[in-house]
């Protein structure tokens, strides 16, 4: 019996994989939304990480020198050196730079002096983003170039950074495991409910209820294949952004990262199974499929830290899976990191559970009916 159980199980999930390579359309329904969603992604990190700015050095002296080099150094400017005060207002005015920072002609003379110095800055304020990161930022260069002076600074100052993790996370690398979550909840939904609806679109449902296996045998089979597409397609993103440098899973953290693959890609797919059970149709399936998993990385954090976020969105996070495959992930893959490990696979391993328990039952009554 168990022997006919694999076998039968393994001929149904082998025959949806084939039917499922064989529609394109299906697979484009999972990767374009989550293509387009990575480029728009892409595009605001370019656009908000560093703002461009142009900087104007009209003193040759070495503390000008120094202060310059303070500046490309900040780390939080995509800087253009402009060669005079017409040339940066011309990119001010074409919108190539959001302000102009200007060290004068006579910046190292006054600073040997003892004399005040100013930097000058322009800002244009169309964003505040924008202009709030220039605000703070030129003020810390200004701190830095003070603190590099030693004893002859006339400001004494101290810095000293300790970081709450070891490693920085630029802002477009953070966005890609919520999406790469949000890519395993499309995926499941849509291959394993137009798996599902299309045995009641093409009327084959009642021949699988007369074929010689259990109904159990015919779900798992569904399950599996759905399963196997996810998960397999979790896991190439997740190569590929390690050879891109974007997601580096160490030592043990490797086991944990597939876990939740394993996971997540489990509950999408029995959820999918029960979506298109439900709908029996391959259309609504697909566009329910696609709009929810939009919804729920939206409500899950994806766009931003979710401790930032508004007080009733972290509410209504807290009941979403995605919101802990997400964590998990992220503790995992960028800070080597096991912390609440137990609560995510918890809640992920629960919500798996019940998703297959409502696949089961969907498919079983759609069948019998």
């Amino acid at each position: 019996m168990l022997r006919n159980f694999f076998r039968a199980v393994g001929a149904i999930t082998k025959k949806d994989l084939v039917v499922w390579l064989r529609q394109p359309a299906n697979m484009a329904a999972m990767i374009v939304p989550v293509l387009a969603l990575l480029l728009v992604e892409a595009l605001g990190s370019a656009a908000v990480g560093r703002s461009p700015v142009a900087l104007v050095r009209l003193d040759q002296g070495p503390k000008a020198v120094q202060m310059a080099q303070i500046i490309h150094q900040a780390d939080v400017f995509r800087l253009a050196d402009a060669g005079s005060e017409s040339q940066a207002q011309l990119m001010l005015k074409n919108l190539d730079v959001v302000a102009i920072i200007t060290i004068p002609p006579n910046f190292s003379q006054r600073i040997a002096q003892g004399q005040p110095a100013q930097i000058n800055v322009e800002v244009n304020n169309l964003n505040a983003d924008f202009t709030n990161d220039i605000r703070r930022s030129v003020p810390d260069a200004i701190t830095q170039f003070y603190q590099a002076q030693g004893a002859a600074s006339p400001i004494k100052i101290g810095m000293h950074e300790s970081d709450l993790r070891q490693r920085d996370v630029e802002m477009f690398q953070y966005t890609i495991l919520p999406t790469m979550v949000m890519l395993l909840m499309l995926s499941g939904l849509v291959s394993g409910g137009i798996s599902a609806a299309r045995e009641w679109e093409t009327r084959t449902a009642k021949e699988l209820l007369l074929a010689p296996v259990a109904r159990g045998t015919i779900i798992t089979g569904k399950v599996l294949a759905s399963f196997i597409i996810t998960f397999g397609l979790g896991l190439f993103v997740l190569l590929l952004g390690y050879i891109l440098g974007w997601t580096q899973p160490e030592g043990i953290y490797w086991i944990s990262t597939l876990l939740i693959l394993v996971l997540v890609a489990l509950f999408s797919s029995a959820l999918g199974i029960a979506l298109g059970a439900l709908l029996q149709r391959m259309q609504p399936v697909t566009a329910i499929s696609v709009n929810a998993a939009f919804y729920l990385f939206f409500l899950a954090g994806g766009i931003s830290v979710l401790a930032f976020e508004p007080a009733w969105l972290q509410a209504i996070a807290a009941y979403i899976p995605l919101t802990y495959g997400d964590h998990a992930l992220q503790m995992a893959i960028f800070y080597s990191s096991s912390d609440q490990l137990g609560t995510d696979i918890l809640v992920l391993s629960v919500s798996a559970l019940v998703a297959v328990g409502l696949g089961v039952l969907s498919m079983q009554r759609n069948i019998a009916n």
